[in-house]
């Protein structure tokens, strides 16, 4: 159990490590970013699967109706605060360099926005649960403890958005930033453990989308 804990932990670094380096320093083009991503993200564990045949990531996805209304509760409420947020705090902090930053170091503009917001909603927000919330929280849980699958999902979670919005905002934008990530971690880890299914936290994943989609409409102008 030992070895296959550690052995999660080293590809949960290793894949946000590659990750950090790609969304800060290399900075390729949306597409070329999200090609990488979705190959780290469902290779990675899928490799350990093979190596631990006891890890059975087809669970996963099995759906569970309980929880739904609850799910949709949380996901309004994550919604309306992030948008309050920037409402809130848009007199003090400067948010305006953010659309120029996005094309300059990832190629999003007005006029792919549309699509880049509907494929982060909906897709991206499957692919991060299943890797940070299915491998990272439910497979690094059934290897070692509860404490420790909370701590390092909701970690890394936090961690690995940071790095992408280095040059976006100001740091203490970015310091409440990653104090909301890593707590919105443990409400999508809190959902799984509870369920036992990706289902419920992908939900309230896909609100917050929608709300920082909303501001970049707002920011875009469209």
């Amino acid at each position: 159990m030992k070895t296959k804990r550690n052995i999660i932990i080293v590809i949960i670094v290793l894949v946000c490590g590659l990750m950090s380096v790609v969304d800060a320093v290399i900075q390729p083009g949306y597409f070329i970013k999200s090609l990488i991503k979705i190959t780290l993200f469902l290779l990675c564990p899928l490799i350990y699967s093979f190596y631990d045949k006891e890890c059975n990531l087809k669970k996963l996805f099995i759906p569970d109706k309980k929880g739904i209304l609850t799910a949709l509760s949380l996901g309004v409420g994550v919604y309306a605060v992030v948008v309050g947020a920037y409402f809130a705090f848009r007199g003090i902090f400067d948010f305006s360099a953010l659309t120029s930053s996005l094309t300059s170091t990832t190629g999003v503009n007005k006029n792919n926005f549309i699509f880049v917001a509907v494929y982060i909603s909906f897709a991206n927000s499957l692919l991060e649960e299943f890797f940070f919330r299915g491998f990272a929280f439910l497979t690094l849980k059934g290897v070692s403890n509860r404490v420790l699958a909370y701590v390092v999902s909701s970690t890394f979670f936090a961690v690995y958005h940071i790095a992408m919005m280095i040059g976006w905002f100001a740091w203490p934008v970015i310091l409440l930033s990653m104090i909301g990530l890593f707590v919105g971690g443990v409400i999508f880890d809190f959902m799984n453990e509870k369920y036992n299914n990706i289902y419920l936290s992908w939900l309230i994943h896909m609100f917050a989308n929608f709300a920082t989609n909303t501001i970049g409409f707002i920011l875009f102008s469209i």
